[in-house]
C-alpha cells in the first residue's frame, strides 16, 4: 500500500510526522509513504514552503520518497488546480505513473479538503481511502462546502494534534474515525523544526539576542494580521495589539518579546513598542523563523498571548505555557458571515483564556463547539442540531449573544431567537417560497379553478 501525504503547512507536516512516530498510521505491513509538498501562500514566490524549508528536514525525513506539486503543475497555482470532470481519469493515470502509485492500494492525506488541490486530488483518485489531517484549530470547524457523496464516503479518518485534549474535530465526515496525535508526539516532533537559531531577533539600538539571559520573566506577544483578511480596520487592529501588551502586562514580565505577522507592516509594530515603553517593560522584536511554540520555550516564556492563535492552545497543552487572549470578543461580533471559518478557532480560544471561563470541563466545551459549529453550517452539519438546542436553552442572554448573533438564531428557530414581528411571520418562507408569494400563488391557483367550473357549468 501506498500513502501520499498532500501536505502544505509545518504544523500539519509536525501532525502527520508524530502519527507516524506514534505508530496510529500503520494498517499492518509497513506502507511506502509519498510525501507531495506544495505552498499555498498567494503569493509562493515569497514562501518558504515545507518542501524546501531546512527546518523541516528531519520531518521530511519520515517518508520514502518526496515529489512536489509543483513540478507537475507549473505556473499554475496549486488553489486553481480545478481540472475539468472529464481530465480526471486522464490525469490519475499520469500521476500514477508518474508517481509510481497502485490506483487500487492508495491512502490519501490531505489538508484543506474543501478547496483545490486537495480537493481536485480527491476526486482524482476515485478509489482511494481519504485521512483529513488537522491544520490547527481550523480542524475543529465544520466543512464549509458540502463534498460529493463519492467523495464524503471515503473519508474514514481525521488526525489532529491533540491540544484541546477532550474536545473532538468537526471537520470531515461525522462518522470518520477521529485519530488523535498525543502531545508528547507533537511535541517532540514541533522540536524537531528547532533548526537551532542563535541569532533570533534583535531589538532596535542593538539590544541583546534572544538567547541572552534576560532579567525577570519574558511575555511572548505573537501578532496578527486581521486588517489583510478584512476583518478590522488598520487602526482598529494596532488598538487590538495593544491590548494584548496590556494582557501581557498582567504577569508583569520584565520583557515583551513580539513577533509580528510577516505581511504585517512596521506601524504595526512601532504601536506596540509605543505601548510597551508606556508600561515601563523592554521591548524585542522577532522576525526569524522559529515556530511560536519553541520560541516560547526557547525564552521560557511565563506567558503566551496573541489574538485567536492555534500557537495558544498547543503551548499550553504541549508545554504548560500560561496564556492569554485579546480581542476575542471584538474579532467574533466582526466575523461576516456567520460562516466564516476563523469563528471556531475565535470561539476555543476565547473559551480557553476568558476570566472565569464555564467551558473549562471539555464536554462543556464540546458543547458549545458542536453549537457554534451547528449555527454556522447547519446543513452540513445538521447533526448537532439537538446539541445546540440544549445547549442554547440553558444559556443566558449575555452568554448567548457573546457566540450568537440575533439573526443566525432567528433564520435556523433556535432557542433565544427574538420574538418574531408581524411583518417577519408573513414573510417568513414555508415550503420554500415566502409566504407573500405562497399567497399570490394560492390565489392564482384559486382562481384558475374558478375559471375551470365555470367553463364546466357553460358546457364548455
Amino acid at each position: 500500500m501506498t500513502q501520499v501525504f498532500a501536505l502544505h503547512s509545518a504544523y500539519g507536516l509536525a501532525t502527520a510526522a508524530a502519527a507516524i512516530d506514534a505508530g496510529l498510521l500503520d494498517g499492518g505491513d509497513r506502507p511506502d509513504r509519498l510525501l507531495v509538498p506544495f505552498t499555498s501562500s498567494r503569493v509562493p514566490e515569497t514562501t518558504v514552503g515545507v518542501a524546501a524549508d531546512p527546518a523541516l528536514r528531519s520531518l521530511r525525513g519520515r517518508f520514502d520518497r518526496v515529489e512536489e506539486l509543483e513540478a507537475i503543475l507549473g505556473p499554475l497555482h496549486p488553489s486553481s488546480w480545478e481540472p475539468a470532470d472529464g481530465d480526471l481519469p486522464i490525469l490519475e493515470r499520469l500521476l500514477t505513473r508518474a508517481w509510481k502509485l497502485d490506483p487500487r492500494d492508495l491512502e490519501l492525506f490531505v489538508q484543506s479538503p474543501q478547496v483545490a488541490p486537495a480537493r481536485t486530488l480527491m476526486s482524482l483518485f476515485p478509489q482511494a481511502r481519504i485521512t483529513i489531517v488537522g491544520d490547527g484549530l481550523m480542524t475543529y470547524s465544520p466543512m464549509r462546502v458540502a463534498l460529493p457523496h463519492t467523495v464524503a464516503a471515503r473519508i474514514g479518518r481525521v488526525v489532529h494534534a491533540d491540544v484541546v485534549p477532550g474536545v473532538r474535530p468537526l471537520v470531515g465526515s461525522p462518522y470518520a474515525e477521529i485519530v488523535p496525535v498525543p502531545p508528547e508526539s507533537f511535541a517532540a516532533a514541533l522540536r524537531q523544526t528547532d533548526a537551532g537559531e542563535t541569532d533570533a531577533g534583535e531589538a532596535d539600538a542593538g539590544d541583546a539576542r534572544l538567547d541572552d539571559e534576560a532579567e525577570g520573566a519574558t511575555a511572548l506577544v505573537l501578532g496578527q494580521y486581521l486588517s489583510a483578511l478584512g476583518l478590522m480596520t488598520p487602526a482598529e487592529e494596532i488598538a487590538l495589539q495593544k491590548e494584548m501588551i496590556d494582557r501581557a502586562a498582567r504577569w508583569s514580565p520584565r520583557r515583551i518579546v513580539f513577533k509580528p505577522h510577516p505581511a504585517a507592516p512596521p506601524l504595526h509594530t512601532d504601536a506596540v513598542r509605543a505601548r510597551a515603553a508606556a508600561l515601563g517593560i523592554d521591548f524585542v522584536e522577532y522576525r526569524g523563523g522559529l515556530a511560536a511554540e519553541l520560541l516560547a520555550e526557547r525564552l521560557d516564556a511565563v506567558a503566551v498571548v496573541a489574538g485567536f492563535s492555534t500557537a495558544l492552545p498547543t503551548v499550553r497543552t504541549l508545554f504548560g505555557r500560561e496564556i492569554g487572549a485579546a480581542g476575542t470578543e471584538t474579532v467574533l461580533r466582526m466575523l461576516t458571515p456567520f460562516e466564516n471559518s476563523n469563528r471556531i478557532p475565535a470561539v476555543i480560544v476565547d473559551a480557553l483564556t476568558r476570566d472565569r471561563s464555564p467551558y473549562e470541563d471539555p464536554a462543556r466545551l464540546q458543547l458549545l463547539v458542536d453549537a457554534v459549529g451547528y449555527a454556522m453550517q447547519p446543513e452540513i452539519a445538521g447533526h448537532l442540531r439537538e446539541r445546540a438546542e440544549g445547549l442554547l436553552t440553558g444559556l443566558d442572554a449575555v452568554e448567548r449573544d457573546r457566540y450568537f448573533t440575533p439573526e443566525r438564531l432567528s433564520a435556523l428557530r433556535l432557542p433565544g431567537a427574538p420574538a418574531e414581528t408581524t411583518l417577519q411571520r408573513m414573510l417568513r418562507p414555508a415550503g420554500g417560497v415566502g409566504r407573500v408569494e405562497e399567497w399570490r400563488l394560492t390565489a392564482i391557483g384559486a382562481r384558475r379553478r374558478a375559471g375551470r367550473a365555470w367553463r364546466v357549468i357553460r358546457g364548455r
